[in-house]
């Protein structure tokens, strides 16, 4: 199986001969890296392998995930390892169905996204349901600041889900009883590693794969199930007002996670787009290198190559499919 990934190496060192008249940058491969740790680890793990199976240079860009779609549409950045939808469908339509610059990957991961709290609060305080939050009583629970409103975190700046929490809070009612948080992610795991040990209720967005779910036991609130006549999002890009133009008032739809690649990359890189193409990774795997990076606080390469090393028929399979 190693001459395989000899014979690839080789059939990219005269792709990439070909290429040298292309513009000058500073690595042949640019991997866009969003702002959450499963993008992070996901983009560890594509470089590492295009660095030793396809014998390539990767630089890693990070951002937004919004910015690093207009890289690629500017051609400036090669792959974007996580994309999750719905969340970002609009960006969806402008690069991938209008512009044709980007191109999603068809495979996704299964994910699930929502608000979450800790199960001693549910026990303890029959915190159950996202109507809950529609109480004076919860937001009184919730309350830290003792400015007659509870707060609980909607995400991060930059993070289209941030913008749906918001509109799915003002949909439910619940905008008028909490004060909804957007902030680093770090800084929020910390609020719910500190209200966790002190038995305090804490409600937070939540997402998997994630690490989080190893660490606490969490429990989903739970809301009516996802009903597309019921979410109507409009995106600040879209619409000024597109708070008020908006409404989110179900659950979320089931959500996947899909790489994305710059158009043309099929030509240019044919092998590291069949690597794309054929990774298969799950939910748990996602969830699992998160943990390592974040809280066992494994460096980001030296992680991936051990997961390489560990999983080398799996590799092999993504890159000769």
């Amino acid at each position: 199986m190693r001459a395989f990934r000899c014979t690839v190496a080789a059939s990219v060192a005269v792709t990439a001969s070909l290429l040298l008249a292309a513009p000058t940058r500073a690595a042949d491969v640019v991997i866009g890296v969003a702002n959450w740790p499963s993008a992070t680890a996901t983009a560890h793990l594509i470089k590492s392998i295009i660095e030793t199976d396809l014998g390539q240079t990767v630089e890693l860009s990070e951002g937004t995930l919004p910015d690093l779609f207009a890289a690629a549409d500017r051609g400036e950045v090669d792959v974007l390892p996580e994309v999750w939808l719905p969340n970002y469908r609009s960006a969806v339509r402008t690069y991938v169905d209008k512009n044709k610059t980007v191109t999603l990957v068809p495979r996704g991961v299964p994910a699930r996204q929502g608000l979450c709290t800790t199960r001693q609060a549910a026990d303890e305080y029959g915190l159950t349901s996202i109507d809950d939050l529609k109480s004076p009583e919860t937001a009184k629970l919730l309350d830290t600041d003792e400015d007659g409103m509870g707060e609980m975190w909607i995400g991060a700046e930059g993070w289209n889900s941030t913008n749906i929490e918001r509109i799915r809070a003002k949909s439910y009612g619940y905008d008028q009883t909490m004060t909804l948080i957007q902030s680093d992610e770090p800084v929020a795991m910390a609020g719910l590693d500190v209200a966790a040990s002190l038995g305090e209720p804490y409600v937070l967005y939540c997402y998997e794969p994630h690490h989080m779910f190893a660490l606490h036991d969490l429990v989903m609130l739970e809301e009516p199930p996802y009903n597309p006549t019921k979410w109507v999002v409009r995106t600040p890009e879209d619409d000024p007002d597109w708070l008020n133009q908006s409404e989110a008032s179900t659950a979320w739809a089931v959500s996947f996670i899909h790489p994305a690649y710059r158009a043309g990359l099929e030509n240019d890189q044919p092998d590291l787009v069949r690597l794309l193409s054929n990774m298969d990774l799950e939910a748990d795997t996602i969830s699992e290198m998160t943990y390592a990076l974040i809280v066992e606080r494994k460096d980001p390469e030296r992680f991936a190559s051990e997961w390489i090393e560990g999983n080398a028929d799996r590799v092999d399979r993504w890159l000769s499919e």
